[in-house]
């Protein structure tokens, strides 16, 4: 990279964009519109993406790096920060620079997690005032992960994802892998052998070995080499999808556990070592941001 560039990247500010986990994944019934029901556990973890922004007097919005297979106008980034400014009025514009570490199309939140880090980030440096649920309700226009991420604390999530109740569970430690696909999520919400009925449980009922992910076994089926993975994990500790995939994760109660297990993964599956949190490292940057002596 050239070296003023690269200086210039130095200078900004970074904002966390965290990776999320479904612990489990329930689907409870359908909506008269078509949209499930469901119940998750959305644990948050302390690895992810991070995305800079920097200000600009006139109000064109540019994404600095670009996605490949993504429009500038489809990205969930670019569009969370045009939802922002219209909503707002705000005349500035901004130039977002992303440093992607996440999969795209992997279960664990990339897009939404981004969004929400777009939504909150800019909400405080173009100094538009929306207080987290006025934030919150913006982020449900983009997708009804966002506002899990907009809140920043590990939660139980019902209806479509929106009725969130922030909760508190262990912090383990995590192995994410990525066998290498791409799932499409209303494929599998289109499947007529989804299972759709599964009976509602109140969070603090929730335990591991007594839930499951109800997308698990229809995209083992679509994609074998998810099931794959499933199998080669679940021989060292207690595994499962995340979402409607493709990652997969496994938990250990210590962090050198996980990475002795991913340093057997084959070559041709990428994982990361995370630990699970209660509040999103963006949430912690943004307490700090507000507890300096200059704010802006």
């Amino acid at each position: 990279m050239d070296p003023v560039v690269m200086a210039r990247k130095t200078d900004l500010m970074w904002w966390p964009s965290p990776a999320k986990l479904n612990l489990f994944l329930h689907i409870t019934g359908r909506y008269p519109n078509g949209y499930h029901q469901l119940q998750s556990l959305f644990q948050l973890l302390d690895a992810g993406d991070q995305l800079a922004f920097e200000i600009t007097p006139a109000p064109t919005i540019k994404l600095v790096t670009p996605m490949a297979g993504i429009s500038e106008q489809d990205n969930l980034i670019y569009r969370a920060a045009r939802l922002l400014q219209q909503h707002t009025g705000v005349a500035q514009g901004v130039a977002i620079h992303i440093d992607k570490q996440l999969p795209m199309g992997g279960g664990i939140g990339g897009g939404s997690s981004n969004a929400a880090t777009t939504l909150v980030a800019l909400n405080h440096l173009w100094q538009c005032n929306l207080d987290e649920q006025s934030l919150a309700e913006l982020g449900l226009q983009l997708g009804a992960d966002v506002p899990v991420f907009v809140r920043g604390h590990t939660a139980f999530a019902e209806g479509v994802g929106e009725q969130i109740t922030p909760v508190d569970v262990a912090g383990d430690w995590y192995l994410v892998v990525n066998p290498g696909i791409h799932v499409s999520t209303p494929a599998v919400f289109g499947e007529p052998d989804l299972p759709r009925d599964t009976a509602p449980i109140a969070w603090q009922e929730y335990a591991f070995e007594k839930t499951r992910n109800d997308c698990q076994q229809i995209v083992g089926k679509r994609h074998p080499e998810v099931a794959k993975l499933l199998q080669w994990l679940v021989h060292y500790a207690p595994s499962r999808m995340t979402g409607t995939g493709a990652c997969v994760f496994a938990t250990f109660s210590n962090e050198d556990a996980a990475r002795n297990v991913q340093a057997k993964l084959p070559a041709h599956w990428t994982g990361f070592v995370a630990r699970g949190v209660a509040q999103s490292p963006l949430k912690q940057q943004l307490h700090d941001v507000y507890a300096a002596p200059d704010r802006h």
